[in-house]
């Protein structure tokens, strides 16, 4: 049994005279000890299905509509909210997007760090905060005895994200949602971060879900990948299946558009054309049909069932022995 199984989960937010399908039935696992990777464009519906899962969707205007969110055998969705608190650090940790926004300013790190750990773990505050010092130092935070009692402006961008990693680890959860966690970060600090939760996680025995927007992020990271476009997962596979053979138009536009040092000097990028539809607007048949360049009549009337193709090699495309040769000659 899966750790975590995401089924048919749809959440939408509802205004006046709109109805925005952010999440509009996406299904997932992820696996003890495993990493998988939720991809796609800013806008997609990732931010949304992941604070589903903890029940963290503002209501109003947002309402988790039907669906399944099955945690270690219980359904997050049928939940209390005591329930549910009891689970979110203890069990569930997440990172969240940018930790400006997520750390209070106007608390020390200290007090940050070691509340989840006496409110949870039941210990006193001198044990938790004997125990954040030793995870400050473990994410790489340099005099952490000094540093535990300062506050988050002081830190920089890449330091609170270490805090925020320290953060999630402390209670010792099952799995680790990371939201963007690399956003507004350098790329050797992204590799530190990636590279430190990978590591602290496999040390620990934790799952992994990181969600992101950079294909070439997760490359190296993660088990299995799941692409989500417009509210839905269009493809989903172990990475070895969505890097070497993609078969959904979408992955491959975006495989096409990341940077590689192969390509012949002076090669340029291939953008994907378009811009994504409005998620209370959306279009008829495949939501990605507007921008496909293999889309046939058939893509704008039908939306497409999925298609098991070989070892968990899952994509919802009309055109997918068509791209068997494509996705070969781009690569």
């Amino acid at each position: 049994m899966p750790l975590l199984e995401v089924n048919n989960l749809r959440t939408h937010f509802f205004s006046d005279d709109t109805v925005t399908k952010a999440v509009d039935g996406i299904s997932y696992d992820v696996e003890m000890g495993e990493t998988v990777a939720l991809v796609g464009e800013s806008g997609c519906g990732k931010s949304v299905s992941s604070l589903s899962v903890m029940q963290l969707v503002p209501s109003p205007p947002g309402r988790i509509v039907s669906g399944e969110v099955l945690f270690d055998g219980r359904d997050l969705l049928k939940l209390g909210r005591e329930d549910m608190r009891r689970i979110r650090g203890r069990e569930i940790a997440m990172i969240f997007q940018e930790p400006m926004t997520s750390l209070n300013p106007v608390i020390n790190v200290e007090t940050q760090l070691t509340e989840s750990m006496t409110l949870q773990l039941g210990i006193t505050s001198g044990q938790a905060k004997t125990r954040a010092i030793e995870l400050l130092e473990r994410v790489g935070i340099p005099v952490p005895e000094d540093r535990i009692r300062q506050y988050p402006h002081e830190f920089s961008g890449g330091m609170r994200q270490r805090v925020m990693v320290a953060m999630a680890l402390s209670c010792e959860p099952k799995l680790i949602i990371a939201d963007e966690p690399t956003t507004a970060l350098d790329v050797t600090i992204q590799a530190q971060i990636l590279d430190l939760m990978k590591d602290l996680a496999a040390e620990r025995g934790m799952a992994l879900l990181i969600i992101t927007h950079n294909l070439g992020v997760v490359a190296r990271y993660a088990n299995r990948i799941n692409i989500m476009y417009a509210g839905r997962i269009i493809e989903r596979g172990t990475c070895r299946d969505i890097f070497a053979e993609p078969r959904h138009p979408y992955t491959i536009g975006l495989l096409e558009s990341i940077p590689r040092l192969d390509l012949p000097k002076g090669s340029t990028l291939t953008p994907i054309i378009g811009q994504p539809p409005s998620l209370s607007d959306l279009p008829p048949g495949c939501h990605f049909q507007p921008r496909c360049r293999f889309a046939v009549e058939r893509c704008s009337v039908e939306y497409p069932v999925e298609r098991e193709l070989d070892n968990d090699h899952v994509s919802a495309c009309w055109e997918i022995d068509n791209l068997k040769s494509a996705a070969v000659t781009n690569r």
